[in-house]
């Protein structure tokens, strides 16, 4: 491919980002050290973007790690035919005008010096301090001659594992790849597009998710070159086509700063074009572009009341569009991203896209974790300060975002190179964030689109095998249900030590901490699995599943029944089914045909149907006999053994079952229904005890069945 094709920025350049002359440094570098009373002419890009961020930082450091990657890598030359120093250099420039801090660009001139040279970590530890050494070797790739194909997704492993404890790390090799593929152009095309596709599914997320969006931007358009020429050439010549013709954006920008001036508002007011992969995707989404879609406005404030006070004014002076307004000041994205994002039409009916934020927020939104500095240290212009290191040994970056900690716990469970990488990508393909509540107040980050299964292995871990249900804000819900941010999440556990999870729980497993673990169970479990393949899909432990209602019963105990005493002549007293009273419940009659007499429950609906149409209650009450009849209705999740369960409770309370119902589930509900005689009426509460203490079992209720009229 041509140097152009992998350079989508020539054309059109943008504005703010000089480039380094790579001839230039590699002719000066040429030359070889300098005295030790000036700063090498190689390094004057670097010094004078990192001054412009951090005026006082002390350049020595910068000089001395020069002068010692110059003359390591003296001799060799990149494929392109540079110099190789102009590799390293070419990368602290880019960190450095993002505002890395002095230790991140020390790192970064040598990050290659102890897999390319003979410079070893020992050596930077002891000219540089612990913490460049850290960051070198975090950088530093894994032998192909040890590791084999198993090289590159254990040094992104490797590199994962050292970013969790200090974030600088993904920051290097970040810059590191943007600048080889800036100079992919002279690699074969097979090898292109294998690196391309990499960054695709592993660099371009995570500069995503660290919130770098200028290394991240420019890495989609080079490789959408790479990958997609021919759509690329087509965007590119949209995009020189519309650079030609007037933009409606400059004339609404300058509407847009009168409105401000007016309102004695200070903010600049800018036009931001789009990158080549976001003017492709909004072609594709809309079909025909509009000349306001090449680009967005940009206003920048000082202080985030002025960006609501922004907002106020182009929604009171413009026509605005209300369904693209979203407040990511208030709640930031999970990548620290922040601003207020709106749109609005201008005089000529052109719809604007409005991003408001402040200075701070802007240089956070392209910078990301750049932008914060040493993790360990107040003052990032600073030469670092060695960590405090905790009593395990082991250092914990600050900063460490929640979806990088969750990365570094399901890695560990992971052993296995490919399927580590395969997880990996489709972990970073989850690109947004949710945050739910747990009942105690602590919450959990979950990807978009996570449900009741992910929530549980996120808060228990492996114990979440034993999951069989979930409330959702006080609602019971199934494992599949797919939360929301800010819902409130209750996973309910079973002490069952049988019950595991089901193969259909993958179905539902968004998280790789989950889908491992399930996976994990299941292998160790083949017999389990085997079982329950014909279960619900449910996303969890499945229950017994009759095709038809299940009845058993006792008919020896179908006549007795708790005595009632009827006021009235040879009056015969009988039990509604519909509500089943036993002593000591308030009861009432009614005399149907026959002239016998039916005793509901007060609070039974039957009796309010049949008071309304006139029928005179009779008054009845409970007499001696202890024994007596009910229908409990026990509502529950699914799993094996839970009928047997639910058997033995009853039998432990000297209960007769006389008929007993299981419905098919629902919705991963499974419904029973027993009617029972009890020999005591007084050991009701403590029988309905029992059946709810069963595991699985979350209700146990008396029947309230609907009857017809009698």
């Amino acid at each position: 491919m041509s140097a152009e094709a992998t350079n989508p920025g020539a054309p059109i350049r943008r504005r703010g980002r000089p480039r380094i002359d790579l001839r230039r440094l590699g002719r000066v570098a040429l030359l070889g050290p300098v005295s030790r009373d000036r700063l090498p002419d190689a390094i004057g890009h670097v010094a004078e973007a990192h001054r412009a961020h951090h005026p006082d930082a002390d350049l020595s450091v910068l000089r001395r790690a020069y002068v010692l990657a110059e003359s390591s890598h003296r001799g060799q030359m990149r494929k392109s035919g540079e110099p190789y120093i102009t590799h390293p250099l070419a990368v602290t420039l880019i960190l450095a005008e993002l505002g890395a801090e002095t230790t991140t660009l020390t790192a970064s001139l040598l990050h290659d010096t102890v897999e390319d040279t003979e410079v070893t970590l020992e050596q930077v530890r002891e000219q540089f301090g612990e913490e460049v050494c850290y960051l070198v070797d975090g950088v530093t790739k894994l032998e192909k001659v040890d590791y084999g194909a198993a090289a590159e997704p254990e040094t992104f492993r490797k590199m994962l594992v050292a970013t969790g404890d200090d974030v600088r790390v993904m920051s290097i090799k970040l810059a590191d790849r943007l600048h080889n593929m800036r100079t992919l152009g002279v690699m074969r095309p097979e090898k292109q597009a294998r690196i391309a596709k990499v960054t695709r599914d592993v660099l371009i997320p995570l500069a995503e998710r660290l919130g770098v969006q200028a290394l991240k931007t420019e890495l989609e358009d080079l490789v959408f070159a790479i990958l997609h020429p021919e759509e690329y050439t087509h965007t590119r010549s949209v995009i020189s086509a519309a650079t030609a013709a007037s933009d409606p954006l400059t004339a609404i920008a300058g509407n847009v700063a009168s409105v401000l001036r007016e309102a004695d508002i200070a903010a600049e007011v800018l036009v931001r074009p789009r990158h080549y992969l976001s003017v492709h995707r909004v072609r594709i989404k809309r079909g025909e572009l509009r000349g306001s879609d090449f680009g967005r406005l940009l206003v920048l404030v000082g202080e985030d009341a002025d960006c609501y006070a922004v907002l106020g004014e182009l929604h009171t002076c413009f026509t605005p569009v209300i369904s693209e307004f979203k407040d990511f000041i208030a709640a930031p994205k999970f990548n620290l991203y922040q601003s207020l994002h709106t749109a609005v039409v201008g005089p000529e009916g052109e719809v604007a896209e409005v991003l408001i934020r402040t200075h701070r927020m802007h240089k956070v939104a392209e910078a990301g974790v750049i932008a914060l500095g040493n993790p360990y240290t107040a003052d990032s212009g600073a030469p670092a300060a060695e960590p405090t290191e905790p009593a395990d040994g082991e250092r914990a970056d600050p900063t460490r975002p929640g979806w990088l900690s969750r990365l570094l716990q399901w890695q560990q469970s992971a052993p296995d190179p490919d399927t580590f990488w395969t997880t990996l990508r489709a972990d970073l393909a989850q690109d947004r964030e949710i945050t739910v509540f747990r009942t105690d107040g602590g919450t959990l980050g979950l990807p978009a689109g996570a449900s009741c299964v992910d929530a549980a292995y996120a808060q228990y871990g492996d114990a979440a095998h034993s999951c069989i249900g979930a409330r959702v804000n006080g609602r019971l819900a199934t494992l599949s249900t797919v939360l929301v941010d800010g819902d409130t999440v209750q996973p309910l556990l079973t002490e069952d030590a049988t019950s595991g999870p089901s193969p259909d729980w993958l179905d539902h497993a968004r998280t790789p901490a989950a889908r491992i673990a399930i996976t994990g169970w299941l292998d160790a479990h083949p017999q389990h699995a085997e079982t329950t393949a014909g279960g619900p899909s449910a996303g969890r432990v499945p229950g017994p599943q009759p095709a038809q209602p299940a009845r058993t019963g006792s008919p020896g105990a179908a006549g007795r029944a708790a005595s009632v005493v009827v006021e009235g002549p040879d009056a015969t007293a009988r039990l509604a089914g519909c509500c089943t009273p036993v002593p000591p419940d308030d009861v009432t009659g009614f005399t149907v045909r026959g002239g016998a007499v039916t005793v509901h429950r007060l609070e039974c609906p039957a009796v309010a149907r049949m008071e309304a149409v006139g029928r005179v209650p009779v008054v009845v009450s409970w007499g001696d006999a202890a024994e007596c009849r009910v229908t409990l209705v026990a509502e529950s999740f699914g799993r094996p053994r839970l009928l047997a369960d639910l058997t033995e409770a009853i039998a432990g309370a000297d209960a007769a079952v006389i008929s007993a119902t299981v419905e098919p589930p629902s919705e991963q509900r499974v419904r029973h229904t027993y009617t029972l005689q009890l020999p005591d009426a007084a050991g009701l509460p403590a029988l309905m005890r029992a059946m709810r203490d069963v595991p699985g079992v979350y209700d146990v209720s008396r029947a309230q069945h609907p009857v017809a009229a009698l």
